[in-house]
């Protein structure tokens, strides 16, 4: 018990950087994906053939790899390839590398999320909004992306929610995120080795976390209840 009240302060220590990384990662995923899906999903939508074509392809590819490929090939192609590491070596340059997979992964998701919400809206609003004299941008910004919020919500819930464990899989490209964090004292990490127990600790930061975000997209989806 004496050792572990020593290790205590240096694990939570080390456990905060890492979670910094982690809500980091998380944020500027969000920031990122959250616009680039909705252009994705005009893209899918688009009565241009070949660009809807193309847009359907690029999410059917992201949709269908695992999250960790896109990572390893986004980070490693550059260099072992095309002989050009535009991330470079570091750590912001494997932050970088890891955001880009995230908010490209994730817009895609998001993407699909908002075709569905958008498409569940019926025709004749838009119709109606015509008649009244409203423009195409009108219509979209006043009836239908309100609408759109409210059905999305649920499973942009679900999405949200899954993000903030997909992070941990930055630490394929060795991003010293949480888990990353965790694990160092299991092999060797500031006089502490074999260690096992804060990965534990790890896990809770995970559960306070989601379970945070929990409360407030519940409280949001419950303030949108008028549409009903």
């Amino acid at each position: 018990m004496e050792l572990f009240m020593e290790q205590l302060p240096i694990v939570v220590r080390s456990l905060n950087v890492g979670f910094l990384q982690t809500l980091k990662l998380f944020f500027v995923t969000l920031i990122g994906a959250f616009p680039l899906g909705l252009i994705i999903a005009f893209g899918s939508m688009s009565r241009f053939k070949p660009l809807s074509f193309f847009t359907r392809v690029i999410v059917w590819v992201f949709r269908g790899t695992p999250l960790m490929i896109q990572l390893l090939i986004i980070y490693y192609f550059p260099g072992l390839v095309l002989h050009n590491p535009i991330w470079g070596g570091g750590e912001s340059g494997r932050f970088l590398a890891a955001s880009v997979s995230f908010i490209v992964n994730y817009a895609c998701y998001f993407s699909e999320i908002y075709r569905g919400g958008i498409q569940g809206v019926p025709v004749g609003q838009e119709e109606a909004g015509l008649v009244l004299g409203m423009t195409k941008s009108q219509i979209f910004f006043k009836v239908t992306f309100l609408q759109m919020i409210k059905r999305i919500i649920p499973p942009m819930s679900n999405e949200i929610i899954t993000l903030v464990k997909d992070t941990s899989l930055a630490r394929i490209i060795a991003l010293q995120e949480i888990i990353w964090a965790g694990q160092a004292f299991m092999k060797g990490s500031q006089g502490i080795s074999g260690a096992i127990w804060p990965l534990f600790f790890t896990a809770i930061y995970y559960l306070v976390c989601n379970g945070i975000l929990t409360l407030l997209l519940g409280a949001l989806e419950k303030k949108l209840d008028y549409f009903r």
